[in-house]
């Protein structure tokens, strides 16, 4: 980590200073990685919560919780004190703001992927111009209250991916993250762990608040994210996830997203749907 970087940990991480911290990272940062393709951050937790959007890229987050993939024009919340783990694959830029502890009321009290708007993206833009200062002024206070308003009325994204806490179920769902283009049968997976598919079906809704159906299919969602952000073709994609066809697989992917995986993917530089080091 190089000595601009650790000054910026150790100020987010300070129980000092304004309420809110804001970053914004062109990319420069990515080049203290040189040509890795994805850089690994273990497990660890900050002071402050992390609210972090990313305009390239691709961050895979994980918590007791659950795991989530965080593609462009997306954000990502940690509340304060989460442990959690990220890798951060491709060409890297964003931005985002730190949360002391007394400023989260009205926040997810568990992480969550949320959805961004303009109007959040310049709030952050024009916080992260001030600087490391100490004391907000009145002005800056009441920029900092939009954003935090902003941020309490964002609507939540379907690529959060819980984890049940039952050993059995945990099993199953780490097969099915490993062989997403399994589609044996609930009755082959709830014999597989020793119990009934009734029994299966109440656990898995009631640890994961989804039916094992849905959850699989969030499951493949985010393989899909990871495999298209890699570049892969999307027959490829709909092959290794064990879709029947490639327009069976569009057809899932529309309907999670309002896109089809190119529209999706076209503009990841730009804003059509709507610091790297910062970021972990």
């Amino acid at each position: 980590m190089s000595h601009a970087h650790k000054q910026f940990h150790e100020w987010i991480e300070s129980r000092d200073g304004p309420a809110v911290i804001a970053y914004w990272d062109e990319g420069e940062a990515a080049s203290e990685y040189g040509d890795q393709k994805t850089h690994f951050h273990d497990w660890h937790r900050h002071y402050r919560g992390q609210f972090y959007c990313i305009e390239s890229g691709l961050v895979h987050a994980r918590t007791a919780h659950g795991s989530w993939l965080l593609p462009p024009h997306r954000a990502g919340w940690i509340p304060p004190g989460e442990l959690h783990t990220v890798s951060l694959s491709g060409p890297m830029s964003g931005w985002g703001v730190f949360i002391s502890p007394e400023a989260c009321p009205g926040l997810p009290d568990q992480p969550r992927v949320l959805g961004v708007n303009e109007l959040m993206r310049a709030l952050v833009r024009r916080a992260s111009s001030w600087g490391r200062c100490k004391r907000l002024d009145a002005e800056q206070e009441r920029v900092t209250a939009v954003l935090l308003d902003e941020m309490r009325r964002a609507p939540h994204e379907p690529l959060y991916l819980p984890m049940p806490v039952d050993r059995r179920l945990q099993r199953i769902a780490q097969a099915v993250l490993e062989q997403p283009d399994d589609n044996r049968a609930l009755e082959d997976w709830a014999a597989r762990a020793g119990l009934s598919a009734r029994s299966l079906s109440r656990l898995f809704r009631a640890e994961t608040a989804l039916s094992f159906a849905q959850w699989r299919q969030q499951a493949r969602l985010c393989r899909a994210l990871e495999h298209l952000a890699d570049g892969q073709p999307v027959a490829t994609v709909a092959d290794r996830l064990g879709y029947a066809s490639v327009s069976a697989f569009i057809a899932m992917f529309r309907r999670a997203f309002g896109h089809s995986p190119a529209r999706y993917f076209e503009h990841a530089g730009g804003h059509a749907l709507g610091g790297q080091p910062a970021i972990a």
